[in-house]
């Protein structure tokens, strides 16, 4: 049925939240509550920077993800009253671009590329970050391409960001399954006319607005289950 399979890239085979224990070393206490913050104001900037100008010629606000990274640290620290060093800020940063993949990252590729079908990942992440995240983790050789949004200048959740899958591949919507963690996310790909795999890690119920997804599962092995 499917012919291509695109995944989300962080939250969904990188593991965001993995910047915890060196945030806990560095801000004692601050941890986890760093790490929720940071991620969140990270998504909060692409909404605001893509909202603010919707243009088809993309948003005359946008920064590329890294910067957006960068500056999201930032608030957080000021916000939390943290002291954020250079060296701080580099340690951080550093570790952000090689986050570690979830378990089952690697053996889910690896199993969909032996099927025969087209994988990709499609990430608001710039193209530098993306590629040392994906080499730092082993999955180069089990994707076909990684799609930033760079090229259209709006994150997701634009219509624009999903469409770059429709230019990369030579597949109609109906034959791409996209694979999210992020409920926002996995909504707005709905909405965009594809099939939706949610990977609800966390057994949280999904968004009151909108159609569910196609598919909900636990764990990214289950995605095999899906195809």
């Amino acid at each position: 049925m499917y012919k291509l399979i695109a995944f989300d890239a962080y939250g969904t085979l990188f593991d965001v939240y993995s910047m915890g224990q060196l945030a806990e070393e560095l801000f004692p206490g601050h941890g986890q509550a760093f790490s929720v913050m940071w991620r969140d104001r990270q998504i909060d900037y692409t909404r605001l920077v893509t909202m603010s100008d919707p243009s088809s010629n993309g948003s005359k606000h946008y920064l590329p993800f890294w910067e957006l990274t960068i500056r999201s640290l930032r608030y957080v620290c000021k916000r939390m009253g943290l002291t954020l060093t250079p060296e701080y800020e580099k340690r951080l940063m550093d570790q952000y671009a090689k986050l570690t993949g979830f378990e089952d990252s690697l053996t889910v590729l690896k199993a969909i590329k032996e099927k025969g079908l087209f994988t990709a990942i499609l990430s608001n992440g710039s193209t530098d970050m993306l590629a040392t995240v994906v080499n730092s983790n082993g999955l180069t050789p089990y994707l076909d391409k990684v799609v930033t949004v760079e090229e259209v200048r709006l994150f997701k959740t634009a219509p624009q960001a999903y469409a770059l899958l429709l230019k990369e591949f030579p597949v109609k919507k109906e034959e791409i399954l996209f694979v999210s963690s992020n409920a926002w996310d996995a909504l707005a790909a709905k909405w965009y006319g594809f099939d939706v795999c949610w990977v609800n890690r966390l057994g949280h119920p999904f968004e009151e607005i909108g159609e569910n997804p196609n598919y909900e599962v636990d764990s990214l092995t289950k995605v095999l289950e899906v195809i």
